[in-house]
């Protein structure tokens, strides 16, 4: 039988993911807590059965402990989204546009990729978008195309949380929603 987690390993854990604004990976938190990396995951199980009122005596709380881009974080249960975005937002949203959705689906799928290659695509200037999706933390540079100095986007670890994924291999397969090479040629003979 395992040793028992003391309680102050669990408090400092706690604690650590407690002021975290992105997901702590289980070596960094091995390296504060001091703790070999197995441990660590025995610590964050112990904290996840106990938030998810699992453990004796315990309660389920209002937020989870996920792991997400790489790491772990407090979240709050989407049970409750509807009142946290009441608090947070004070009832509006800010949602992205569809040309902002479109941008941010082609960055996503052909990262890294340059500016010129997502207007290509869309067939749309996607200057003022780009700079949107980046300025909401969204979208990064990445180093420029070595062959036309272009810039280079990528989708951020933001994105990933958000979405609620690990790594853009995540993203569901574009191929089941696009139509065969058959169905393409009755496009072609329809314009």
């Amino acid at each position: 039988m395992a040793e028992p987690i003391s309680e102050d390993l669990l408090a400092a854990a706690e604690a650590v993911l407690m002021i975290t604004e992105e997901p702590v990976s289980a070596v960094e938190l091995a390296q504060v807590l001091e703790i070999p990396e197995h441990q660590v995951i025995e610590v964050l199980d112990a904290l996840r059965l106990d938030i998810d009122g699992i453990s004796e005596g315990s309660r389920r709380r209002g937020y989870e402990l996920r792991e997400i881009a790489g790491g772990y974080r407090y979240y709050s249960r989407a049970d409750y989204a509807e009142q946290v975005s009441a608090f947070v937002l004070g009832g509006a949203t800010t949602r992205l546009s569809q040309a902002a959705l479109e941008t941010l689906a082609v960055i996503a799928y052909r990262q890294p990729v340059a500016r010129s290659q997502v207007a290509a695509i869309r067939g749309v200037n996607v200057d003022s978008v780009v700079r949107t999706l980046v300025t909401r933390g969204l979208v990064d540079t990445a180093g420029t195309d070595p062959l036309t100095g272009a810039t280079l986007y990528v989708t951020t670890a933001d994105l990933l949380e958000r979405l609620g994924i690990n790594s853009v291999q995540e993203l569901p397969q574009l191929s089941p929603h696009l139509p065969g090479i058959e169905a393409a040629g009755e496009l072609e003979g329809e314009s």
